[in-house]
């Protein structure tokens, strides 16, 4: 783990702190960081599935028995 020091907007941190349930700024911190990684990935993630099915990427699956296994 990397120490750095960095101005924080106490504002901000005070609600990320209320809203992810985090008690240090340290926690606060990392919490936020990993959160956000996950979220802009999920959103890519999304955003290549809808690009997929609108160049028909996905149309395979419309012929498959959903009853099938």
């Amino acid at each position: 783990m990397s120490k750095v020091f960095l101005d924080i907007d106490d504002d901000a941190l005070g609600e990320a702190s209320e809203l992810l349930g985090t008690n240090t700024a340290e926690e606060t911190v990392n919490l936020a960081l990993r959160e956000t990684v996950l979220r802009l990935r999920r959103a890519q993630a999304l955003a290549e599935l809808a690009e997929a099915g609108e160049g028909g990427g996905a149309d395979d699956l419309l012929h498959k028995n959903p009853h099938r296994r």
